[in-house]
């Protein structure tokens, strides 16, 4: 037989998983440990003591007396009182009554008692026969197998209401649930977090100050956040709302902080897992049904076959040729027991019963498979906590019938404001003022200029940088400005990429002023932050991310009227059309830049209403023809238009009215030759125009008396005309990676060269005019077919080793003394 203590171990489940078992899952494990112990005791006394006697019911008393007579007749065979045949089958009661005794030997001598009865002529043996066969012939199956169906039932019940703990497909998630919600109940940031972002009262609330921004219209569940939050996607906004400033965070230990980000990540990819399935729910509810119907099944042939346990039981085994006897009358001594502990498992199955049909009740009278965090919300001030679904949903309403505050602390590590808040804190330890201090640079324009990359905030200690000019972050998910960006008077240029932008009333009023430079990169226009069409003092934004045609209207670029001096927009996305909102900013808008990203730019005529326009780029705009809308640009100066698709620049003629034309870039374009009506943009002074597919040069490109820098390099070029000569204002001249075998002598009459590029051609020799450019302090000859380098290249007094770009044994056939000259500084 099981002990009680091996049996036990089969309802064992360890003391961590407590909280996901409600009341009635307790209660139904104590009326189990009861259904067992009297599963146990049963058994163990039928072991011990089950057993029938029987004795052979006898033919019928030859001398018939009285009724008395009888019944004592019936009394010396049975040995019983003759108030006990009442409780016989009748045919028995009747049978005895109906026979006497045989009077023994002596029953006449005198007036001594004798013993009545009648005997058997059994011997021990026999009655042990007999009583074994009736035990197993006549005693009903349940009355020997009942204790070992009560511990069967016992134990299926217990496995049924376990099974959900031992399954593999939800012990895993169960288990690794119950370590995530015992950690974040545990976790010191839980109550750091709960007591740190609690409302304020009116007091804080009040600490506000004049200016205009931009807030998300707030539900009473956002009321109470700390954190001035701006919203980034496109709203209007004319109301003037006031924004009170974030309280500082304290410092929270290193190692707890580490572990909170742990639980973080945990909790969200443990909810990514759990959250797209129902299956824990289903068989939770699966299980409670069948110990339903397990319990009715067991009360329907339970109660059929408890009126079988009785005393008196009537044998006829068969075996009259052994004993004589046909029949036998037997009593069964474990009856009573017996009857007396199956009427308690069966009042225990049917308690067990009304708590599984509860918790049926309990399962479909609401939505488990939804959970909502709404009274956590309105205690703190985390409204964003999300509210779960399926499997997450029914482990947390399990959690529920434990104790709320599992939940409550738990729903601390879904909120995003959280988990910022832990990351400013950690964030705030690891970048102290001296580390930023070391990252600090100085950048071409000699600015000091701090990039900071992929962090998980803006530290505080940034603010106290009052010298910094540039800020350049990049890759951080959330950037909060706070009121102490007041101190850094002197920055003037912000950059943003793909990082949206929070800021509170202080920090934009002084941005406002101060801002002159703003940069912003992004995946998403919902990410472009709506504050910065009032940074009113903003000379230059650069806009890059994804502006197709479907989200031009959110851009938002109406609102860039506000902008009174911004001089240069900078667009790098993928636009089919300049949006007309653009001719809103004309009477201040100076430069324009569109890289498309070889989209197709179609629509142009929005240009010739930005009339103020003074440098303009359309690059890799996939542009075939020179833009119409651009000869109406009357103050324009400068044009790119790089990495286009253009082949043909017969429009170039039109440029004879662009007055103020000083510069024109076509390089990295498809052109196969320059019209002579080139020499009629007189005021011409820069002309690229390289990575084309040009072979020859009109002579009328050099009539231009004002061109001092031409780039023809990586053309088709096989010869250089001699009118070169007349550009004596020509300061660099590039045609290097073409086909050129002859510089002509008339080159060197440019005597204001400064650079000279003729690199990668097909030059056999270097006239000894080179000696001619005084001023000629660049110069690269290499990759061409030289046999030496002429000695007059002493006389160009500026030229240096680092900027004379030739190889090695050429360098070496120049005079000592040049060389000297050359690489002196």
């Amino acid at each position: 037989m099981f002990s009680l203590t091996e049996v036990a171990s089969l309802n064992d489940i360890q003391p961590k998983y407590r909280i996901l078992k409600p009341w009635w899952d307790v209660f139904m494990d104590y009326i189990g440990v009861i259904m067992l112990m009297l599963a146990i005791f049963s058994g163990t006394m039928q072991l011990s003591k089950d057993q029938v006697a029987c004795l052979p019911i006898l033919e019928k008393c030859t001398n018939p007396e009285a009724a008395q007579k009888r019944l004592e007749c019936s009394t010396s065979v049975l040995g019983t009182t003759p108030s006990t045949t009442t409780d016989l089958p009748d045919s028995v009661a009747h049978e005895l009554l109906n026979t006497q005794p045989t009077p023994l030997k002596g029953e006449d001598r005198g007036s001594q008692p004798q013993p009545t009865g009648r005997k058997t002529n059994l011997d021990y043996q026999q009655y042990v026969f007999v009583n074994q066969k009736c035990y197993h012939d006549a005693l009903p199956w349940y009355n020997k197998y009942f204790p070992y169906l009560a511990l069967i039932h016992t134990i299926l019940l217990m496995v049924s209401s376990n099974f959900w703990f031992k399954y593999p497909k939800t012990s895993s998630k169960i288990e690794h649930f119950v370590s995530i919600l015992g950690r974040c109940f545990e976790s010191p940031w839980t109550t750091k977090a709960l007591s740190e972002t609690a409302c304020e009262d009116s007091e804080e609330k009040q600490r506000f100050t004049g200016g205009v921004v931009f807030q998300k219209h707030l539900s009473s569940d956002d009321c109470c956040q700390t954190t001035p939050l701006m919203e980034t996607p496109t709203v209007q906004f004319p109301t003037e709302k006031l924004i009170a400033e974030a309280p500082s965070l304290t410092t929270l230990d290193k190692k707890d902080g580490e572990q909170a980000k742990a639980l973080f990540e945990k909790v969200r990819k443990f909810r990514a897992h759990v959250e797209d399935s129902d299956f824990i729910y289903k068989l939770y509810v699966a299980q409670t049904a069948i110990k339903a119907l397990k319990i009715i099944l067991i009360l329907s042939y339970t109660s059929t076959f408890a009126s079988k346990i009785r005393f008196h039981h009537i044998c006829k085994p068969e075996i009259e040729s052994l004993t004589g006897y046909d029949q036998f009358f037997c009593t069964h001594n474990m009856a009573f027991m017996l009857r007396k502990l199956l009427f308690t498992f069966m009042a225990m199955i049917s308690l067990y019963g009304l708590v599984c049909l509860y918790t049926l009740y309990w399962l479909f009278r609401r939505p488990l498979k939804e959970y909502s965090f709404e009274k956590v919300r309105e205690e703190s001030s985390f409204s964003d906590i999300p509210d779960v679904k399926n499997d997450f949903a029914f482990l947390l309403h399990m959690v529920d019938q434990y104790d709320q505050l599992y939940s409550k602390r738990f729903g601390v590590f879904l909120s995003e404001v959280s988990e910022n808040k832990l990351r400013e804190i950690s964030l705030n330890h690891e970048w102290t003022f001296e580390k930023l201090r070391q990252h600090v640079t100085s950048n071409a324009q000699d600015e000091q200029e701090l990039h900071l990359f992929m962090l998980s905030g803006l530290p505080n200690a940034v603010f106290d940088l009052t010298d910094l000019e540039v800020l350049k972050l990049e890759l951080i998910p959330e950037v909060r400005i706070s009121a102490k960006v007041s101190q850094m008077t002197n920055l003037r240029e912000l950059h943003l990429y793909h990082c949206p932008a929070k800021v509170e009333q202080t920090a934009f009023t002084f941005l406002r002023d101060h801002l002159r430079c703003l940069h912003i990169k992004f995946t998403d226009v919902a990410e472009i932050p709506p504050w910065i069409y009032l940074l009113r003092s903003l000379k230059e934004l650069n806009l890059i991310g994804n502006l197709n045609s479907e989200h031009n209207k959110m851009i938002g670029l109406e609102s860039l009227r506000d902008l009174r001096h911004l001089r240069m927009l900078y667009l790098k996305s993928n636009l089919n059309k300049i949006p007309t909102n653009l001719t809103e900013l004309s009477p201040h808008l100076t430069k324009l830049v569109i890289h498309n990203d070889g989209t197709k730019l179609l629509v142009l005529n929005s240009l010739k209403k930005i009339t103020s326009l003074v440098d303009l780029e359309l690059q890799n705009c996939d542009l075939e023809r020179i833009p119409h809308a651009i000869f109406s640009l009357a103050n324009l100066q400068e044009l790119d238009l790089k990495n286009n698709n253009i082949r043909t620049i017969e429009e170039i003629i039109s440029f004879q009215h662009l007055r103020r034309l000083t510069c024109l870039k076509l390089w990295y374009n498809k052109i196969t030759a320059i019209p002579p009506s080139i020499g009629l943009v007189k005021s011409l002074d820069s002309l690229v125009i390289c990575h084309n597919k040009l072979e020859t040069l009109p002579p009328a490109l050099f009539n231009l008396p004002k061109l001092r820098h031409i780039d023809l390099s990586h053309n088709c070029i096989s010869s250089i005309p001699v009118e070169v000569g007349y550009l004596h204002n020509l300061q660099h001249f590039a045609i290097t990676g073409n086909k050129v075998e002859v510089l002509p002598n008339q080159l060197f009459k440019c005597s204001k060269l400064k650079v000279l590029c003729v690199g990668h051609n097909s030059i056999t020799s270097i006239p000894e005019a080179i000696g001619q450019l005084v001023q000629l302090s660049h110069l690269e000859f290499k990759g061409n077919y030289l046999d030496c380098l002429p000695f007059q290249l002493g006389q160009c007094r500026l030229l240096r080793k680092n900027l004379l770009f030739v190889e090695d044994h050429l360098f070496d056939t120049l005079p000592l003394e040049v060389k000297e000259s050359i690489i002196s500084d």
